[in-house]
């Protein structure tokens, strides 16, 4: 009786320092809206363009975060904040990602791929996603760097993508006479604390 015991505490001992050790590694830190910065770049028969998003939110959550292993990663952009400065421009955009039906883009990572440590706690990071634009849900490659501190960590990188790939029709102005181009490139500079 007294051999199970000390067995039992031995075990109990373990469990408890591999939840310590568990609790200690895993962090979670949530995305400073303020502090980040999603910038859309696209083309038109008249001019190039941007908007940029004013409200988003998310988390990303390590199992490890002083080697950077990502466990999940969510970005959450409100579409009626992705602004031009043009309220016409704006509009078009609105109408174009259905944000009446669809009010937001999302973004859920689905598997690290490649993991290369740059050193300083500055990592480059190959993944694959699921970007959910207008109801459509693409599979995509999404690379970015990671930059670790004790307070914060920062994901800067840039993506193109065909507006068509998420069944969005180009939006056209003045009869047709202007077209936007189909292709965009998203770029952005997202913190989390």
């Amino acid at each position: 009786m007294r051999e199970f015991k000390n067995i039992s505490s031995g075990i109990w001992s373990l469990l408890v320092t591999f939840l310590f050790i568990t609790q200690v590694s895993a962090q979670e830190f949530s995305l400073i809206n303020g502090e980040s910065s999603l910038t859309v770049f696209g083309t038109s028969s008249l001019h190039d363009w941007h908007i940029e998003a004013e409200a988003q939110s998310g988390s990303i959550e390590f199992r490890d975060a002083s080697n950077c292993v990502i466990k999940a990663c969510r970005v959450k952009i409100v579409s009626e904040s992705l602004k031009s400065g043009k309220r016409s421009m704006d509009k078009n955009t609105f109408k174009a990602l259905k944000t009446d039906d669809y009010p937001n883009v999302l973004f859920q990572l689905v598997e690290v791929k490649e993991l290369e440590d740059k050193g300083n706690g500055k990592f480059k990071v190959r993944t694959i996603g699921d970007l959910t634009i207008t109801g459509v849900k693409k599979r995509l490659d999404l690379d970015f760097i990671v930059e670790i501190t004790d307070e914060k960590v920062s994901l800067t990188g840039e993506k193109n993508i065909k507006m068509t790939d998420f069944n969005i029709d180009p939006p056209t102005a003045l009869f047709g006479t202007i077209t936007t181009g189909n292709d965009l490139t998203i770029k952005f500079t997202t913190i989390f604390r």
